[in-house]
């Protein structure tokens, strides 16, 4: 004969009673919990959030670096425009730049300020580089797009004052970057 070494359980052998007892306790519980709601809920509704975020400033150019070599001329802001341009509820700028020389014709860039997780604009993308001696005419942002008539040289031969090609060319979000289309072929001017 074997020998158990565990004691009798005797209360482990459940009968429908005890069943019955655990429904109606956790029924209790469920109904207990419904009359403990809060009387207003704080959260936000979705179009709600949205129209906050549409009310949200547009960053301000005004106190951003951006990544231009003008020497001791420092770089002015030539224009600037908001608009949503990734679909997120708030509103990018966009900026066209160019070293402050003073004379001449310097060359453009375009930028894209967002406002980071902090309170200052930071550049998220570079649609025109200054590097690619091109001067921006006619720039807007409308309906998520930027646009503009970027001017440029054919060769190191003309003067720095009279661009003698012009491109129109435009950039918007898809997906995780700013894609460019241009307009027609580029052309002399």
């Amino acid at each position: 004969m074997q020998t158990s070494a565990l004691p009798d359980l005797a209360h482990t052998a459940t009968k429908p009673v005890h069943w019955l007892a655990t429904a109606a306790a956790m029924a209790g519980v469920v109904a207990l919990a419904g009359l403990l709601q809060p009387r207003t809920a704080t959260a936000t509704a979705p179009e709600e959030r949205a129209r906050t975020q549409q009310n949200a400033p547009a960053p301000d150019p005004a106190g951003v670096e951006f990544p231009l070599e003008c020497g001791g001329a420092g770089t002015k802001v030539a224009e600037h425009a908001p608009g949503d341009l990734d679909g997120d509820g708030r509103p990018e700028t966009v900026a066209v730049v160019h070293c402050d020389a003073g004379s001449g014709t310097p060359p453009s860039g375009i930028y894209v300020l967002t406002r980071g997780s902090g309170a200052a604009p930071r550049i998220v993308a570079t649609l025109v580089d200054p590097a690619d001696r091109k001067t921006v005419k006619d720039f807007a942002v409308r309906e998520a797009t930027v646009s503009a008539n970027l001017l440029g040289y054919s060769s190191t031969e003309v003067p720095r004052c009279c661009p003698d090609q012009e491109e129109q060319a435009s950039w918007r979000w898809q997906g995780d970057a700013f894609v460019r289309a241009s307009g027609d072929l580029a052309r002399a001017v």
